[in-house]
């Protein structure tokens, strides 16, 4: 089955500048820093690779962030938002349970010395 050739990434100076700052930065988390270098190395001419070769990434990784900055540009190299699983309680629900969490439970007449998670769903009546 024939591999799909790898995108041409051509960058702007602005770019450039930004994508060195992600790639080398001291600050800069660890992901951020190697997607950064993944374009960094793409916008050289390199093949998909050589750049997981330089880099210690899977193939797959280097062809995903090289695609992904094709398309998008820099706003593509941060994480994409995950749906997860949809909240439980409201957030005033949320604050209840921590206001009641600082207090001491005899302030609420119960004969506990501290709250567990157990007392405190019981508590709340959840």
């Amino acid at each position: 089955m024939p591999v799909a050739p790898a995108r041409p990434i051509t960058l702007t100076a602005s770019e450039r500048k930004r994508l060195k700052t992600m790639a080398y930065g001291h600050k800069t988390e660890h992901r951020l820093r190697q997607r950064a270098q993944v374009v960094l190395h793409a916008a050289r001419g390199r093949p998909n690779a050589r750049i997981a070769r330089e880099t210690g990434l899977h193939l797959d990784t280097v062809r995903t962030w090289r695609g992904r900055f094709a398309e998008h540009r820099l706003p593509a190299l941060s994480d994409r938002k995950r749906s997860g699983r949809p909240a439980s309680f409201t957030p005033l629900q949320t604050a209840q349970v921590k206001a009641l969490a600082c207090q001491l439970p005899a302030e609420s007449g119960t004969p506990l010395s501290r709250w567990s998670a157990p007392e405190l769903a019981r508590e709340v009546g959840a």
